[in-house]
C-alpha cells in the first residue's frame, strides 16, 4: 500500500484516472487476502482483476510507452506463487501478449524507432523472468514450509512417545513397588485368616444347635473371611511374576470364549456384544490363558459401563507387525481427571471395586511386550485398545522367555 501511496504522490501522471486505478489496485492488493478466493480458481480472478486494472492503467498513461508498465509484473508474480510453473508460463505469456498489444493499437502517426523495439523485447524478457523467479522462490518458500512442517510434526510425536514412555516407566515403577508391598501383606495375612475361618468353623460345631445367633454370627465370620481371602488371592495374582506361556493361538477364537463367559455372567449382563473381526489375522505367539484374562475384564468393565440395553464392541484389526484390539463402549466415559490414574493398582471409581482389575489387564500386556490406551469423552464412553507384536516365529518365544518376561 506504501508503493501505491508514492506512486499517487510522486508518480509521473497524477490524473485523477490515473490516481482512481492506482488506488483500485493498491485497495484491492489489501483486501485480497481476506476475500473469500479458493485456491486456484481465486488466484486465476485475482490475477485476471489485476491485469485489468493494470491493462487499464497502462492504456490511459501512453500505452506501450508508459511509464507505469512495470506494474504488470503484479499480477505475473502474485500468480506465479501460488499457480505453478504452468501457470506462471501462461500467465506471463498472457500479460506480455496484453502489454504488446498497445503496439498494435498505434496511431497511424505513431511508430516505434528500430533502436526502441530491443527495449521492448527486454521488458517483456523481465516480466516473464520475473515471474519465474518468483514461482523458485515461492516454491522454496513451500519447501522449506513442509520440511518445518514435518520437523514440528515428527517433534510433537516424539514428545507424545517421551510422555507415553514417561508414563509407562512411572507405572511400572509403581506396579513394582505396590506388588511388594501386596506380596507382603497378602503372606501376612493369609495366616491369621486361616486361624479365623478354623475358630469359625470350630465354634458352629460347639454351640449348642438352638443357639441360632451364634450360627448366624459363625457363618458370617467364616464368609467373609472366604471373600477377604479372594480378595488376598487376587493381591498375589498382582504380585506374582508373570511366567508366559507363548503357543500360537488364534485370536478369535480367545475373544469368542471371553465374550461366551460375560454372557454367562451372574447377575446378567443387560448388553450386547457385537464382534467385528479382521478376517486376515493368523494365529500368533501369546499366552492363551492370560490374553483371555485380558479380554474378559475389559469386556467385563464396558458390559459394566454401559447403560441398560447397551451395546459393546470388539473389533480387531492388524497393521504391520502389530494386532489391535478395540473394546468400545457407549457409558458415561472417564473423566479427563482419572485417565492418567485408571491403570494404576487399588484406583476404582466403583464403589466395591478393588482397583486391580486394569492394572492386571495392564501387567499382562506389558509382559506381552504390548501396549494398551485408553480413549474416553464424558458422556461419550470409552474405546480401550490392546496392540500386540504379531509374532508367528518360535524362536521369538524362546528369545522372549529368555529375557526374564
Amino acid at each position: 500500500m506504501p508503493l501505491f501511496a508514492g506512486l499517487v504522490i510522486f508518480g509521473p501522471d497524477r490524473s485523477a484516472y490515473t490516481i482512481t486505478f492506482l488506488c483500485a489496485l493498491g485497495l484491492f492488493q489489501v483486501l485480497e487476502p481476506k476475500l473469500p478466493l479458493a485456491a486456484i480458481k481465486g488466484s486465476i480472478i485475482s490475477f485476471v482483476v489485476k491485469l485489468v486494472l493494470c491493462y487499464l492503467l497502462i492504456g490511459q498513461t501512453d500505452g506501450i510507452a508508459s511509464s507505469y508498465y512495470w506494474v504488470l509484473f503484479l499480477p505475473v508474480i502474485s500468480a506465479a506463487t501460488t499457480l505453478g510453473l504452468l501457470g506462471t508460463f501462461l500467465t506471463s505469456l498472457v500479460a506480455s501478449g496484453a502489454y504488446l498489444s498497445f503496439w498494435l493499437r498505434l496511431r497511424p502517426d505513431q511508430f516505434i524507432p528500430p533502436d526502441q523495439i530491443q527495449e521492448l523485447v527486454l521488458r517483456v524478457v523481465i516480466m516473464v523472468l520475473s515471474g519465474f523467479l518468483a514461482h523458485q522462490l515461492a516454491e522454496a518458500t513451500r519447501i522449506e514450509a513442509r520440511k518445518h512442517q514435518e520437523a514440528a510434526e515428527q517433534l510433537a510425536k516424539a514428545n507424545q512417545q517421551l510422555r507415553e514412555a514417561e508414563a509407562t516407566v512411572r507405572r511400572t515403577e509403581r506396579l513394582a513397588a505396590l506388588g511388594q508391598l501386596s506380596a507382603g501383606l497378602a503372606h501376612e495375612i493369609r495366616n491369621p485368616l486361616s486361624t479365623i475361618k478354623t475358630s469359625a468353623e470350630m465354634l458352629a460345631q460347639n454351640v449348642p444347635s438352638d443357639n441360632a445367633l451364634a450360627h448366624e454370627m459363625a457363618g458370617f465370620i467364616s464368609s467373609e473371611v472366604d471373600r477377604t481371602n479372594a480378595l488376598v488371592t487376587r493381591f498375589l495374582d498382582f504380585a506374582r511374576p508373570l511366567a508366559l506361556r507363548l503357543e500360537k493361538t488364534d485370536l478369535v477364537q480367545l475373544i469368542d470364549r471371553a465374550v461366551a463367559n460375560i454372557e454367562k455372567h451372574s447377575p446378567p449382563l443387560d448388553v450386547t456384544i457385537y464382534k467385528n473381526y479382521a478376517p486376515d489375522i493368523p494365529p500368533f505367539l501369546f499366552d492363551g490363558q492370560l490374553m483371555e484374562r485380558v479380554m474378559y475384564n475389559l469386556l467385563l468393565n464396558a458390559a459394566q459401563a454401559s447403560p441398560p440395553k447397551g451395546t459393546v464392541t470388539v473389533k480387531t484389526r492388524q497393521f504391520d507387525e502389530t494386532v489391535e484390539i478395540d473394546v468400545i463402549d457407549r457409558g458415561p466415559g472417564i473423566e479427563p481427571k482419572h485417565m492418567e490414574s485408571i491403570f494404576n493398582p487399588f484406583f476404582t471409581t466403583k464403589p466395591s471395586g478393588v482397583g486391580l482389575g486394569l492394572a492386571i489387564v495392564s501387567k499382562i500386556v506389558d509382559e506381552h511386550g504390548g501396549k494398551i490406551t485408553v480413549e474416553s469423552e464424558p458422556g461419550e464412553g470409552s474405546v480401550f485398545r490392546v496392540y500386540l507384536p504379531l509374532q508367528e516365529d518360535s524362536d521369538f518365544a524362546r528369545g522372549f522367555q529368555e529375557d526374564g518376561r
